[in-house]
């Protein structure tokens, strides 16, 4: 590999100084991560030049509307209250990633001449989207990014936000880029060549040994930064987190926003909705606090930056050996969402783990659908009306298991070592403001943060209601005991009423036996 010229710092200087006055530009800022990464930036590096955020109409709602409604959100509490006058940084550059060139006119290129950093986290991160779809979200604007970015006369660092799990296929994963089961000029040919009937059809096939599309596509566009690094005038990283999951401490601890993997399971199975899980209680669970995942993506773009490198390098984001298990995990969030309650709380939260196919949906249909079924109905009847419906409720807690249980049901050892040397080359300036160590994560505490936090934030339940919240746990657990016996004394009547049936009848079918070998 041939490297470019170096730096013309004699000596690295700290991240904050490094983007001071530098324009940016983030795809997917709307998203649990984009938030963070925005608020990071502007908190951690008071000097940052603008911040361009790509937008597009969504459900009626115009780019400069959104904008004003993210700068309204939540995550930016802090920088809203101690250095308001940096959200004025935050500008909107009109365009869709699924559109070609994003749909910019001159006036967006001409918006984005002095941007030299490039954040790519826009995707779909749904599991089973059609190819079509995914290849449209995951791969064409990657393809489409470096293309403007190739424009862009001060362009220096791109980082793509990528997942640990694109190449899942993987009992071991290395920080580097696996060679992809098809180009993406061959992929985006099939999705425009084929019929969607035809391409549905030959996607098992297509994307095998990868689990879904999402994964396929995702490890399809790693492929694609890592071609045109070599060529590009700008330095290239791919940044692989593993399961994102709650904050540890910014922009407060336990900010979460989104019901994907992890925080539905906590939601689900605190309303007392979710009651089977199938994951393996002794597989990893490889969890990654968001905010250390932000750090570490800030500081990727960094080294990236100052380092200047012919190559696409890979950093991987992994808990590793520190992560605890899916076992440890389901223990934890039960008794948590039994002490932090949240309001009105369906059943009082119980639930089991399995890793069989057959026993979990058995369970499934015994101890969570029959019952959700049966108290949609009841609400029905009585004209009480849910948003969303029980039966809805229902239907997305199958999906997410479905979902998760590839996963979760597995085993993986990610390579974190370019992580871990970038963690010790940080000034300890820096490290102060930027947490890239996962042994530094208090699990126990952080899940109750968690739980919290999913109140708080996702639920946005008061913390004035808690008191109520666990008067009414307190009764459900005592319906929940009682409900427990009955079925119990139930079993146990059942079966002292069927048991001298049952014996009468084996020693009916020994005596016609007998009877018969005598006869022969």
């Amino acid at each position: 590999m041939v490297p470019r010229p170096a730096p013309q710092f004699p000596t690295p200087p700290l991240i904050p100084e490094y983007f001071a006055g530098r324009e940016v530009l983030i795809t997917g800022a709307t998203g649990f991560m984009g938030k963070v990464l925005v608020e990071r930036l502007l908190w951690t590096c008071p000097d940052i030049g603008r911040l361009h955020l790509l937008m597009r109409h969504k459900r009626d709602v115009a780019p400069d509307k959104r904008l004003a409604l993210l700068k309204q959100s939540q995550v930016f509490d802090v920088v809203r209250e101690r250095c308001p006058q940096q959200l004025d940084k935050l500008c909107m550059v009109p365009g869709d990633v699924t559109k070609r060139r994003f749909g910019f006119d001159q006036s967006a290129l001409n918006q984005l001449n002095q941007v030299s950093v490039v954040f790519h986290s826009a995707a779909t991160l749904k599991f089973d989207e059609p190819l079509s779809v995914a290849a449209e979200q995951n791969v064409r604007p990657v393809l489409t990014l470096m293309d403007i970015c190739d424009q862009l006369p001060n362009m220096q660092v791109l980082v793509h936000v990528s997942t640990a799990y694109s190449n899942a296929e993987l009992a071991e994963v290395e920080e580097r880029v696996y060679p992809a089961p098809v180009t993406p000029e061959h992929l985006l040919a099939l999705v425009d060549a084929l019929p969607a009937s035809m391409l549905q059809e030959i996607t098992p096939r297509l994307i095998a040994p990868k689990p879904n599309t999402y994964t396929f596509t995702k490890a399809v566009a790693e492929s694609a930064v890592s071609e045109r690094a070599v060529t590009a005038r700008y330095a290239c990283a791919i940044f692989r987190p593993t399961i994102v999951v709650s904050s540890l401490r910014h922009p407060f601890p336990g900010w979460i926003e989104n019901l994907n993997g992890p925080s539905g399971v906590v939601a689900g199975a605190g309303k007392g909705l979710l009651r089977v899980l199938r994951c393996g209680a002794q597989r990893r669970a490889d969890m990654m606090p968001v905010d250390i995942c932000i750090d570490t993506l800030i500081a990727v773009a960094w080294e990236t930056g100052i380092d200047n490198l012919r190559e696409a390098r890979v950093y991987q984001c992994a808990s590793s050996s520190h992560a605890a298990t899916w076992g440890q995990f389901r223990e934890r969030m039960l008794r948590l969402v039994r002490e932090h309650p949240f309001d009105n709380v369906l059943w009082y939260p119980y639930g089991v783990i399995c890793e069989n196919t057959v026993v979990q949906k058995v369970l499934e249909a015994v101890l969570q659908t029959a019952p959700l079924c049966v108290a949609h109905c009841v609400a029905r009847a009585c004209g009480l009306k849910q948003k969303p419906s029980l039966w809805t409720a229902c239907k997305r807690l199958q999906a997410m298991n479905q979902a998760l249980q590839f996963f979760a049901t597995r085993h993986w050892s990610f390579r974190t070592t370019r992580v871990q040397q970038l963690a010790h080359r940080l000034h300890p300036d820096d490290q102060k403001l930027y947490n890239l160590r996962p042994e530094t994560i208090d699990w126990e505490q952080h899940c109750v943060d968690f739980v919290k936090g999913a109140r708080r934030y996702l639920l946005r339940e008061r913390d004035d209601d808690i008191h109520a919240a666990r008067r009414r746990m307190r009764i459900l657990y005592l319906i929940h005991k009682a409900t427990l016996l009955f079925a119990i004394f139930t079993m146990c009547r059942l079966t002292i009423r069927t048991a001298p049936a049952i014996l009468w009848g084996v020693a009916a079918l020994t005596r016609q036996r007998n009877k018969s070998a005598l006869l022969s």
